[in-house]
């Protein structure tokens, strides 16, 4: 998950548990609606984590040279 996944969870979550007054019979909507905050919190945390720790690697290109014994120099 990445952070626009995070921030659609949030999104829904909110939806759910702020605006939506219907009812499903075994179903609270407002606890879904919770969860889905609460994941979306922390897929988002953990997209941002990811995504700070991908900036801050190094790459070093290396070029092998190797010169063959028959060659002229």
């Amino acid at each position: 998950m990445g952070i626009g996944a995070g921030i659609f969870l949030i999104v829904v979550g909110a939806i759910l548990a702020f605006a939506v007054a219907d009812s499903v019979e075994g179903v609270d909507l407002v606890m879904i609606g919770y969860i889905c905050m609460g994941a979306g919190v922390l897929a988002l945390i953990i997209g941002l984590i990811l995504n700070a720790m991908r900036s801050r690697t190094r790459h070093t290109e290396r070029v092998e040279r190797r010169d063959h014994p028959g060659d002229a120099v």
